[in-house]
């Protein structure tokens, strides 16, 4: 049996699948957040070691660098989502673009906040205009700049069109981000930052790391799909499917 997947494209088709997909996400997000949680608070070392050595403080990586890993991916699936729509004027691709932002916006903030709480006593500052720290502040602006964009233009289509285009231009800042904390020649571009990479972490530490960004995976899955049901249902509000679906639901 061959599936049609181009069948999804139809708010009325994805509708009903969104809602079968939402609980098991949220599942899925409880579950992994337990471990990843449990595993980074009792299973991982006591003190990082280094040049700059940090005691319990250092726990705050296993919620602050999947939120920051998060705000850029979701950030590149906005874009994804308004380019198929600019491209192919498919209704259901900016639905989905706008319901992804909300959630990259609490991302990035959960990033930048505790960052700050990390970088108090690390650094000996809550805030610096460290590149990494401004480019990122930069894309909560973009999340932030799309959102208002789209709900201060009053046609929808515009607003689909005039906020995916802002979305795309915008979408310099995921490399900006990257390179601001993996420069080429660090000794170019100091930062407060150490230099990503997963080959040195603690095989402990790694684990909750990764379980941590599955569980914002799960979730992020979770919340743009009851997001995107809200959407479907505002802008099909006259289509007969929802108007139906209404009827059946209200009691007799």
């Amino acid at each position: 049996m061959t599936l049609n997947w181009f069948k999804f494209a139809s708010p009325a088709t994805f509708y009903p699948l969104a809602g079968r997909l939402t609980r098991p996400f949220w599942i899925l997000t409880g579950v992994l957040l337990v471990i990843g949680l449990y595993w980074g608070f009792f299973q991982t070392a006591d003190q990082l070691g280094g040049s700059n050595p940090q005691k319990e403080y250092y726990r705050i990586i296993f919620i602050h660098v999947p939120a920051a890993w998060m705000s850029m991916w979701l950030y590149i699936v906005l874009v994804f989502w308004a380019a198929i729509g600019l491209v192919f004027n498919t209704r259901l691709s900016f639905m989905m673009a706008n319901a992804v932002a909300p959630t990259g916006a609490v991302f990035t903030f959960l990033a930048l906040w505790t960052g700050a709480f990390w970088g108090r006593p690390s650094w000996g500052t809550y805030w610096d205009w460290d590149p990494r720290l401004t480019s990122e502040l930069v894309l909560f602006f973009l999340y932030i700049g799309y959102m208002a964009l789209h709900s201060a233009i009053d046609d929808t289509r515009r607003a689909d069109r005039a906020s995916a285009l802002l979305a795309l231009v915008g979408l310099v800042m995921v490399p900006v981000i990257y390179w601001s904390i993996n420069c080429p020649d660090p000794t170019q571009c100091a930062a407060l930052h150490q230099r990503s990479g997963l080959g040195k972490i603690d095989s402990n530490i790694l684990f909750s790391m990764l379980t941590m960004t599955l569980a914002f995976w799960m979730y992020a899955f979770a919340t743009s799909f009851m997001r995107l049901r809200s959407i479907i249902l505002t802008r099909e509000a006259e289509a007969s499917w929802v108007q139906e679906l209404v009827s059946r639901e209200q009691p007799r």
